[in-house]
């Protein structure tokens, strides 16, 4: 029997995709928002498509920032866009 891919939602665009593709942002438990590569880090966590046109949604929308429950810096978009190029 084939493995189950592990699909999640974008939170800008609302795609369903396997989780690969996808970035994970996660709020750390001291409120932090931190780019998660290994997928596993603590703290409550939003994913975001690997794809800047998502990110610059997400930023225009402000959804990951609802999503985490905290404000997010403008330091930390590019921190986003670099993990995402």
């Amino acid at each position: 029997m084939p493995r189950k891919i592990p699909m999640r939602r974008c939170v800008a665009t609302g795609e369903q995709l396997p989780k690969k593709e996808l970035l994970r942002i996660v709020r750390t438990p001291e409120g932090i928002p931190a780019v998660d590569l290994t997928g596993k880090a603590n703290g409550r966590g939003a994913y975001l498509k690997k794809d800047p046109d998502a990110v610059q949604k997400a930023r225009k929308t402000g959804i990951l920032a609802r999503a985490l429950e905290i404000q997010i810096p403008d330091s930390f978009w590019d921190e986003i866009m670099k993990a995402v190029k």
